[in-house]
């Protein structure tokens, strides 16, 4: 589904507008983040025509809102797979197994970190420095929702989940 520049779905300008209403008025930048996510929630990630639909809702220059969609690691401006896994590697995460996750999820799809499975059902971030779940090390996330305590036989069957 792409999006025509100028144009929002309703559920998407009701999510700006509840974001937009938080801020002072003229501060309708601040909702740039929240906006993108929405955006990116619905669309699966940021084509170039869906960032200028949201400038020009929010009343910004394209630019801004470019910026942000680029400084972000959580932005996708290409296509994806359509289930976002993305497996921490910090300390926390690296003295509990936290490598031997990712090479486990490496392997299970046949991916490296920053590619989309070719069927297009997953999509493996590039390897995040903190997921901030380090009690629970080792960790994923997998689309927002945090895996904690993992093996290779959990992250199975976390995957095998998905639709």
């Amino acid at each position: 589904m792409s999006i025509e520049a100028g144009s929002l779905s309703a559920h998407v300008r009701e999510e700006i507008d509840r974001w937009k209403a938080r801020f002072p008025e003229g501060r309708q930048r601040s909702a740039v983040i929240a906006a993108l996510h929405a955006v990116q929630h619905e669309q699966g990630h940021l084509s170039p025509d869906a960032m200028d639909a949201v400038a020009k809702y929010l009343e910004l220059p394209s630019i801004q809102v470019f910026e942000v969609a680029a400084f972000y690691s959580m932005f996708e401006t290409k296509p994806v797979g359509r289930h976002s896994v993305s497996v921490c590697t910090n300390i926390s995460c690296m003295l509990c197994g936290g490598d031997e996750i990712l090479e486990h999820v490496k392997t299970k799809l046949g991916v490296e970190p920053g590619q989309s499975t070719a069927d297009g059902k997953y999509f493996l971030k590039e390897e995040f420095e903190c997921l901030a779940a380090c009690t629970g090390a080792p960790m994923m996330m997998v689309d927002h929702v945090y895996y904690e305590n993992l093996t290779p036989e959990r992250v199975d069957e976390i995957l095998a989940e998905l639709d």
